[in-house]
């Protein structure tokens, strides 16, 4: 029994060190690929950081938005206008980050468009609940986080940021903001997530 015992001990650790050599071996195959895939995000200055968190200058950019209960919705919606869904039917590189925030009790999503576009020459939205928007430069105060793009794992890292803030005594100015850069084929010990609040600087 106790030689039993000891056999599936040693079969559980093989099996877990297999597991780890497994994700480490995916890791460091697509890792450059993932790398590869650099997308365009916008511009921002740091000025100010610390080991929590950074304090972040942007510039006014546009973004293409959506706002719907349903975040899957939202993001097909906002995929589909740069997949040539619009007046133009002009397709659209992808950018980074994909944001999401509370807005009137919904949920607001938006893609940013490359800087190529403006208020001007920007494709049209045909559908009547997706927009283009400019978005006002300003502060940021920023945290960043690997892992899964959960809600849990967004709460827990919004609120060491919340509190960091505080404790500064940086008043912040808008609604908990989720930045999310990477796609879901990503693996999650490789992933960039943000979470930002707008701050007055």
């Amino acid at each position: 029994m106790k030689t039993h015992k000891i056999l599936n001990t040693r079969l559980f650790k093989s099996m877990k060190f297999s597991k780890f050599i497994i994700l480490l071996f995916l890791s460091l195959v697509l890792l450059p690929y993932s790398l590869s895939m650099a997308y365009d995000e916008p511009n921002y200055t740091v000025v100010q950081n610390n080991e929590i968190f950074e304090i972040r200058k942007y510039s006014d950019r546009l973004a293409v938005e959506t706002i719907d209960s349903g975040s899957e919705n939202n993001f097909r919606k906002l995929f589909n206008y740069i997949s040539g869904r619009n007046e133009d039917n002009e397709k659209i590189n992808m950018t980074t980050p994909v944001t999401q925030f509370e807005k009137n009790g919904n949920m607001s999503m938006q893609f940013y468009l490359p800087s190529k576009f403006n208020l001007k020459n920007a494709p049209k939205p045909t559908r009547k609940n997706v927009r283009i928007v400019n978005i006002e430069g300003g502060y940021y105060a920023v945290t960043r986080y690997s892992g899964r793009a959960s809600d849990k794992n967004f709460i827990k890292h919004k609120d060491i940021l919340l509190k960091e803030l505080k404790t500064n005594n940086i008043k912040i100015i808008s609604p908990p903001i989720r930045a999310t850069y990477d796609s879901p084929f990503t693996l999650p010990m490789n992933r960039r997530n943000e979470a930002m609040f707008k701050v007055e600087y």
